[in-house]
C-alpha cells in the first residue's frame, strides 16, 4: 500500500515543494491500485510530515506489519493483509500536523534519591594522659570496655606528692605563726609610739614586718593547695561517658606529664560526617528526611550544617548530621540518603543540542529547546525554569529541527 496525491504522485517521493504551498487531497491505494481511502488536505498536510521521515513511519506502521502481515511486502513498506487494509488507513487519519508527542512535566517529573559516602564519628575521641610524674600503680580500663563519667582509669604512685603536701602544710604553719608574732609586735609597738616611748619609725618597722608575714601566709596557702591538687592527680579518672578504645600504658611503667594512659571514645557526642557532591548541597539542604543506611540499617538523621567550603579536588562539601533515635556504632561506613522536593526531568527525556543538555518544550503546534543547566548525562535533571504544567515533548523529539 502506498499514499498517492490526485496527480498519481508517490507521496513518499514528493518534494517538499510540490505542495506549491497549499494543501492538496491524498487517497490510499492498495498493491493492485484498488483506492481505500481518500484523506482531506489538514490531514493530507500530517501525512506529507510523516513521509517525508521513511523512519518515523516504519517505526509506526511496522508493529502493526509484524503483528498481522502474512504475505509479501513491497518495498517501501510490509504489505497489509486484509485486516490491515481498513486498519492502516485510520492510522493516517488521526495523524497530527506534527510528529511529536508532549506530556505535562507534572505527569513526567521524578524527585530521585540523592546519595552521599558517610562515615559515624565521634566528636570527642581522646588520650587520657598522666599530668604528673609518677609510676602506675593501677590501670583498670580494658578495651572495648564501656564505662561512665568519673570511673577510675588509672592510680598513680602519689607518695612524692603526698610529702610535698606535709611540706606545704608545715611551711603554711610556720607562716602562719610568723604572722601572729608580727601582729603582736605590731600592736605592741603601736600603742608605745602613741604615748610617745617609741619612735615613728620603729612602728613603721613593725607594721612591714606583719605585711610581709601576711604575705608569706599567702604563698604558702597557695603551695599546699598546689601540693594538694597534684595528689589528687595521682587518680586519673574518666572526663566523659566512653568507649575504652585502647590501653596505651602498663601498670609498673614510669608515667611523665602528657604520657597517654588510655584512648577513649565520647559516647554521646556522636555525629554522622558526610561528603556531599556540590550539585547535591541544595537538596540536602532543603530534604524533609535524611537517613544514614548502614551495613544492618537505616538511622533517621537530622541536618547540622553543611560546610560552605569546597574541596578543589573533588568538589565534594562536608555535612554534619546527627542521630534523632538511637545511634548507629561509632566508626561505621554507610550512606546518606534523601529524596529532592524539586521536580526533575526523567533521564530518557534529556538530550544534547549544541553542546547542551536539556529537553524540548511544546509550545502550541511549535516545540523549543529549553537547556537545563544542571543536567548531566544518564542522571534525572533538575527542572530549571520549567512549570508543572509545562508540556514537555516525550516522543518525536527527534524529528524536530
Amino acid at each position: 500500500m502506498h499514499w498517492v496525491g490526485t496527480g498519481g504522485v508517490d507521496v513518499q517521493e514528493m518534494a517538499p515543494t510540490a505542495m506549491n504551498g497549499k494543501s492538496l487531497p491524498f487517497t490510499a491505494e492498495d498493491v493492485e491500485g484498488k483506492a481505500l481511502t481518500t484523506l482531506p488536505p489538514p490531514h493530507a498536510d500530517g501525512l506529507l510530515r510523516l513521509a517525508r521521515s521513511p523512519s518515523l513511519l516504519h517505526a509506526i506502521v511496522a508493529p502493526l506489519s509484524n503483528r498481522y502481515a502474512r504475505g509479501n511486502s513491497c518495498p517501501a513498506l510490509p504489505v497489509p493483509n486484509p485486516t490491515m487494509k481498513s486498519i492502516f488507513p485510520l492510522l493516517f487519519l488521526a495523524l497530527p500536523a506534527h510528529a511529536w508527542e508532549a506530556k505535562p512535566l507534572s505527569e513526567l517529573a521524578v524527585y530521585p534519591e540523592r546519595t552521599a559516602q558517610a562515615q559515624v564519628v565521634s566528636l570527642n575521641e581522646s588520650k587520657v594522659a598522666a599530668e604528673i610524674s609518677a609510676r602506675i600503680e593501677q590501670l583498670a580500663p580494658e578495651p572495648g570496655q564501656v564505662i561512665a563519667k568519673g570511673a577510675l582509669i588509672a592510680r598513680l604512685d602519689c607518695r612524692d606528692s603526698d610529702l610535698a603536701a606535709e611540706r606545704a602544710k608545715a611551711a603554711l604553719a610556720a607562716a602562719e605563726a610568723q604572722a601572729r608574732l608580727a601582729t603582736v609586735q605590731f600592736e605592741r609597738a603601736n600603742k608605745l609610739a602613741n604615748e610617745k616611748f617609741v619612735s615613728r619609725e620603729s612602728l613603721d618597722t613593725r607594721a612591714a614586718e606583719l605585711d610581709v608575714a601576711k604575705a608569706n601566709v599567702g604563698v604558702n596557702t597557695a603551695a599546699l593547695k598546689t601540693a594538694q591538687f597534684n595528689q589528687s592527680k595521682c587518680v586519673v579518672s574518666a572526663p566523659f561517658a566512653a568507649v575504652v578504645v585502647a590501653r596505651l600504658a602498663q601498670a609498673g611503667e614510669l608515667a611523665a606529664p602528657g604520657t597517654p594512659l588510655v584512648s577513649l571514645l565520647d559516647r554521646a557526642s556522636i555525629e554522622v560526617k558526610a561528603e556531599v557532591r556540590e550539585a547535591d548541597v541544595r537538596s540536602l539542604n532543603a530534604a524533609r528526611a535524611v537517613r544514614f543506611a548502614g551495613p544492618e540499617a537505616d538511622y533517621p538523621l537530622r541536618l547540622i550544617r553543611v560546610s560552605p567550603a569546597v574541596d578543589k579536588a573533588t568538589r565534594l562539601a562536608e555535612a554534619r548530621l546527627r542521630f534523632t533515635a538511637k545511634p548507629a556504632a561509632s566508626g561505621a561506613s554507610g550512606k546518606i540518603e534523601w529524596n529532592t522536593n524539586e521536580a526533575h526531568v526523567p533521564a530518557d527525556l534529556v538530550m544534547r543540542r549544541n553542546n547542551r543538555l536539556g529537553v524540548f518544550v511544546a509550545e502550541g503546534k511549535t516545540a523549543r529547546f529549553h537547556p537545563l543547566p544542571t543536567a548531566e548525562e544518564g542522571r534525572p535533571a533538575l527542572a530549571s525554569g520549567l512549570k508543572l504544567e509545562s508540556q514537555i515533548v516525550v516522543g518525536g523529539a527527534g524529528e524536530i529541527r
